[in-house]
């Protein structure tokens, strides 16, 4: 799932018309480097949540996203790096962006259909489609290995940004762990151990969006509004989150100033 409805008010006035997902960097929409990034991953469908200008979203992608756009119809069918694509409009729905949880939740039919079986249909990513991330690889690895767990989620610490000095979530990681996973914390006000920032790129299981994590109904269907911390949260207290650091290119574009440096630093 690709989260596309905020309103990016701390983009304006470049979000008053256009969406902060299709804001260009270094010649592409913003949400097309995960689009492809997944694509590359051998993914072949994504849900992606709108509200705000959410019908510029639809209109630019469409319902079939192709990595290497093919010469005729019959390349399109035959094309294996492609994603299907299925919006979840909370605009259209609710009147506006249901925040994290609450899009979630909305979209949790979609995202694991009743129909589908095995343990790695309950699980799917979730990414924010306004953070840059290109060197980010989406590997079926990575969900195989969480499936097995018996975990509520996955996520990708990254170092803190000046934006957010104190950081998220704290990382216990054990130190005969090659591949450097561990536990994410939920460290109190006092406690001195260090802090990471949340990527905004994770691995879920459908089990958080229910009870007793989430009071929200199957599909949310009254469109109530939720942050995901205190899910995240509450989950970590009970050892139930694991978290990695990753050190790749990244970066929030939260601001037309970090926009305008991203773009300037292009390669």
């Amino acid at each position: 799932m690709i989260l596309a409805a905020g309103r990016g008010e701390r983009m304006r006035p470049l979000t008053d018309t256009t969406p902060k997902p299709l804001l260009p960097v270094r010649g592409k929409p913003l949400m097309q480097w995960p689009l492809e990034a997944l694509a590359r991953g051998g993914f072949d469908a994504v849900v992606v949540n709108t509200a705000w200008l959410g019908a510029q979203i639809a209109d630019r992608f469409k319902s079939v996203f192709v990595l290497q756009p093919p010469s005729n119809k019959r390349e399109q069918l035959l094309n294996e790096e492609c994603l299907h694509i299925t919006y979840s409009d909370e605009g259209r729905d609710f009147g506006g962006a249901l925040e994290t949880a609450g899009g979630i939740a909305r979209a949790l039919p979609l995202l694991c259909p009743p129909a589908a079986i095995g343990a790695s249909a309950e699980v799917f990513w979730v990414l924010a489609g306004d953070v840059f991330a290109p060197d980010f690889v989406f590997a079926q690895a990575a969900v195989d290995r969480f499936a097995a767990s018996d975990k509520l989620a996955h996520l990708w610490l990254v170092p803190n940004p000046e934006h957010n000095r104190k950081g998220d979530f704290g990382l216990s990681v054990n130190p005969n762990d090659v591949q450097g996973m561990g536990l994410a914390l939920n460290l109190g006000p006092d406690d001195a151990r260090p802090r990471y920032t949340y990527s905004t790129i994770g691995l879920y299981r459908r089990q958080l969006f229910a009870q007793p994590w989430c009071d929200i109904a199957p599909g949310n269907p009254h469109g109530i509004k939720a942050a995901l911390a205190p899910l995240l949260r509450a989950a970590m207290d009970q050892a139930r989150v694991s978290a990695e650091l990753y050190t790749g290119c990244w970066t929030d574009v939260g601001t037309p100033q970090r926009l305008a440096q991203l773009n300037a630093s292009a390669p």
